[in-house]
């Protein structure tokens, strides 16, 4: 169509371009958002164990083992008693972490206590003044049958 100028008038676009486009603009929305549901970080569930709590017996034995070496090693001198407490209590809360998913490598005896594993505070809290202690008050000996008798106990 020629105006009175000699020109001519915009051409009008096919309403398919419309709608090609407004498709083009939902799946591209339908995909990022399908992208962020899918790399979204899974909200934890609290402090539930995420294994189950029946222990293999060769992770029992791994545990009884690396407490019978902290005693050999206080019984043949290269390790301090002190330093036994304290890998003795760090031997428990791996246990715990191992058998149950639950990380008591971070928790304190407060917490311990608290949470659904009375025994394992107990054994910690036996440990604990050989651990902090300015003498260590109880023997190697005794912390060791403590956390031996956490690994033995545990189903």
């Amino acid at each position: 169509m020629v105006d009175e100028q000699g020109f001519y008038g915009p051409l009008s676009y096919s309403p398919w371009w419309l709608w090609a486009g407004i498709l083009l603009t939902a799946l591209a929305g339908a995909w990022l958002i399908g992208v962020l549901v899918a790399t979204r970080k899974k909200r934890p569930g609290g402090n539930t164990p995420t294994r189950p709590l029946v222990v293999p017996t060769d992770l029992k034995e791994q545990y009884l083992s690396r407490i019978a070496s902290v005693q050999d090693a206080v019984h043949a001198g290269t390790l301090a008693q002190r330093t036994a407490h304290q890998e003795l209590s760090l031997i428990v809360r791996g246990f715990i972490r191992d058998a149950t998913g639950l990380d008591a490598t971070r928790m304190t005896l407060a917490e311990l206590r608290a949470g659904a594993q009375p025994d394992v505070a107990d054994a910690i809290g036996q440990i604990y003044p050989g651990e902090f202690a300015a003498v260590p008050l109880v023997s190697v000996g005794v912390s060791a049958a403590a956390a031996r008798t956490v690994v033995q106990s545990w189903n």
